[in-house]
């Protein structure tokens, strides 16, 4: 369902078609359409301080022709990024996500800043039917439950209890238009972009708690 293109520091998930997009991305926020998800690798040399990096996000998208795209930044290495498919009956997921964990957090608590970056899981899931509004929103909230149950089997502990994401976290859900009203986990699309989800998750964690964890 997704062509992945790599380009450092571009990382493109063309949908193959226009969808709806609901994310809390820094460009194209909210509900979006849109036929390409972006992501842009970052240094702290490229964010100083006092930037405004939403303007800087759109400005470099400006340059490359993809204003008209969702876009989320991270500062992890985006030639590590993970990709998982799944179906479930008619329903088909699939699932490119970048984890980094540098600015790790368990909900409920705030860690001090790291001058250091933000790693930040970023991750985009696509569902092959349309969904509605409310289920949209629904599902979105499966993507984030799985995304925090990857984390927390698989990723750091903190002084108050095992690490449920990072401060910069962001997800993007696309599916084509439509009106299923639900998408719970009693459904099929709510169980299938769960587990694109954690298996993308999982892996993209595994990797970083082997290479960059200093903990």
């Amino acid at each position: 369902m997704i062509r992945i293109t790599l380009s450092r520091p571009w990382l493109t998930a063309d949908l193959g078609q226009e969808m709806r997009v609901l994310s809390w991305a820094p460009h194209r926020p909210g509900l979006a359409i849109a036929r390409q998800v972006i992501w842009r690798e970052v240094r702290n040399q490229d964010l100083t301080k006092g930037l405004d990096a939403t303007a800087w996000l759109a400005r470099e998208l400006t340059g490359i022709g993809q204003t008209d795209a969702v876009a989320m930044l991270t500062s992890r290495n985006i030639e590590k990024y993970t990709f998982a498919e799944a179906r479930s009956g008619a329903f088909q997921a699939s699932c490119l996500a970048t984890v980094g964990l540098s600015n790790a957090e368990r909900v409920g608590y705030r860690q001090p800043a790291l001058a250091a970056g933000y790693g930040t899981v970023n991750l985009l899931v696509t569902l092959s039917h349309g969904l509605g509004m409310p289920a949209m929103t629904e599902a979105l909230s499966i993507a984030t439950q799985a995304r925090t149950a990857a984390i927390l089997t698989h990723g750091p502990g903190l002084p108050e209890g095992p690490a449920t994401g990072t401060g910069t976290d962001c997800i993007a859900l696309a599916c084509p238009p439509g009106d299923m009203a639900y998408a719970g986990l009693h459904t099929e699309p709510g169980e299938v972009i769960g587990r694109v989800v954690y298996d993308a998750v999982s892996e993209g964690t595994r990797v970083w708690m082997k290479t960059e964890n200093r903990a």
